[in-house]
C-alpha cells in the first residue's frame, strides 16, 4: 500500500496536486468564483441588512439539529419564501453536498435503481455510493441511452431515481427539462431529480432557475437548489412534495445529524434570495456577456452559460496557462482529473454580473496571445 507521501508525490509529478491558492491583493479579474450575480462584495446589500437592529440580534448557531433546536424561526421563514416562490415545500440542508448525499440514499430505499448523468457532481456519485443501491450513468444530456436503461429495468425495480443537474457545473452546457419530464412520464415508476446548484439565482423568471419555468415543473419530484453561489450565503434546500418533505425529515441522515444552519445564515439567505428575484437586468446582462464569453473562448458548439470551459487536454497546460492569465490580471483555476475526465483538463470560466463587456474582450485577447 503507497504511503501518504508517496501518493502525493505522484499527484505532483502527474500536475494533479492541489493546494489552496494564496489570497493576492492585486487587482484582478476574478472567473475562478461562484459569485454569479455579483453579491458576494456588495457592502450596500450588507449595510442594509444590518440595519435592522433585529437582523444584529439573531443568534449566530442554532446549537442543535432542526429536530432538536429551539431557533427555528428564521428557517421556518426561509422555507416559507422558497415554498411560495416554487408553490410547493422546501426543506433547507447545510450545502448541496448536504442535500445531494442526504437526499438521494434516503428516495433510494428499497428495490430502487439510480440513473445518473454521466457528468453528474461529485456530490451526487457520493450519494449514489451511500444509497449502497444498484446505480448507473448514462453518456451525457444522451436521452437515447436513458429511455433504454429505463426500459430494460423499470420491471425489476419498485423504483427508478433519474438524477441530472440543470446546468453542469464544469462544462456550463444545459439539460433538457422538457424532454426528461416526457421520460420520466413514460416510465410509471420512475422519479426525477434535478439539481439547479447553478441555475438558481442566475437562470429563469426570478431566478429561479431552469426547472420551475417549465411547464412540466410538477412533473420534477426533487429540486435542489444552493445558496453559496449566486445568493451569496450558504446552505441549500430541496424543493419537494408534502409528503417527500415528511419523509426526509424522518430519513435524509444529513438534515437529521448535522447542526442547523445559523439562524442569522438563514435570515441573510431569505434577504439575498428577495434580492436575487427582482434582478432581471443583472440576468439580462449575464446573458448578453455570456455570448461574448462564448466569442472569446471560440466556441461554436454549444449554447451561451455563464459558465464555459477552455479545454487544454493536459493538466500541465492547464496550469502554465492559469499562471500566465493572472500575470495579465485575469483569474482562472485549472480544472483537473478527477474533477473532470482525463484528456479534458481546462480553464473555468465563470461570469459575474459584476463584469462589464470589456472584461470578456480582454480575456479574449488574453488567450488569444498566449495561446497562439
Amino acid at each position: 500500500m503507497a504511503s501518504y507521501e508517496e501518493i502525493l508525490k505522484r499527484l505532483e509529478a502527474e500536475g494533479n496536486l492541489r493546494t489552496i491558492p494564496a489570497v493576492t491583493d492585486r487587482e484582478i479579474i476574478d472567473f475562478s468564483t461562484n459569485d454569479y450575480m455579483g453579491l458576494a462584495t456588495r457592502v450596500d446589500l450588507r449595510e442594509k441588512f444590518f440595519s435592522n437592529e433585529a437582523n444584529r440580534l439573531l443568534p449566530m448557531s442554532s446549537s442543535a439539529s432542526r429536530l432538536l433546536a429551539s431557533c427555528q424561526d428564521e428557517h421556518n421563514r426561509l422555507e416559507q419564501l422558497l415554498e411560495d416562490l416554487y408553490g410547493r415545500p422546501a426543506l433547507l440542508f447545510n450545502s448541496g453536498y448536504h442535500a445531494n448525499t442526504g437526499i438521494i440514499p434516503a428516495l433510494a430505499e428499497g428495490n430502487t435503481l439510480i440513473v445518473a448523468d454521466k457528468l453528474s457532481h461529485a456530490s451526487i456519485i457520493d450519494g449514489m455510493v451511500l444509497s449502497r443501491t444498484k446505480f448507473t450513468r448514462f453518456p451525457h444530456n444522451d436521452y437515447d441511452r436513458l429511455e433504454h436503461i429505463l426500459g430494460e429495468a423499470e420491471d425489476r425495480y419498485e423504483r427508478i431515481l433519474i438524477v441530472t443537474e440543470s446546468v453542469f457545473s464544469m462544462d456550463g452546457d444545459f439539460s433538457d427539462i422538457e424532454h426528461l419530464t416526457e421520460i420520466k412520464r413514460r416510465h410509471k415508476n420512475a422519479m426525477l431529480y434535478i439539481d439547479e446548484a447553478h441555475a438558481f439565482g442566475v437562470t429563469g423568471k426570478y431566478g429561479l432557475g431552469l426547472s420551475r419555468d417549465s411547464a412540466a415543473f410538477p412533473d420534477i419530484d426533487v429540486v435542489i437548489g444552493t445558496f453559496g453561489k449566486a445568493a451569496a450565503s450558504a446552505g441549500a434546500f430541496a424543493s419537494v412534495t408534502p409528503t417527500v418533505k415528511s419523509y426526509l425529515i424522518n430519513k435524509a441522515r444529513s438534515f437529521i445529524f448535522s447542526t442547523a444552519l445559523p439562524p442569522m445564515t438563514s435570515a441573510w439567505t431569505r434577504f439575498m434570495v428577495e434580492t436575487l428575484t427582482g434582478m432581471e437586468q443583472e440576468r439580462a446582462h449575464i446573458a448578453r456577456l455570456s455570448g461574448l464569453l462564448n466569442e472569446a473562448l471560440h466556441i461554436t458548439d454549444r449554447a451561451p452559460s455563464h459558465i464555459a470551459p477552455f479545454i487544454t487536454g493536459d493538466a500541465r497546460r492547464a496550469i502554465d496557462l492559469s499562471k500566465k492569465l493572472l500575470a495579465l490580471g485575469y483569474k482562472a483555476l485549472p480544472i483537473r482529473t478527477p474533477t473532470v475526465p482525463a484528456g479534458t483538463e481546462r480553464l473555468r470560466f465563470s461570469l459575474s454580473a459584476s463584469m462589464t463587456a470589456n472584461d470578456i474582450t480582454g480575456l479574449g485577447n488574453a488567450i488569444t496571445t498566449l495561446t497562439t
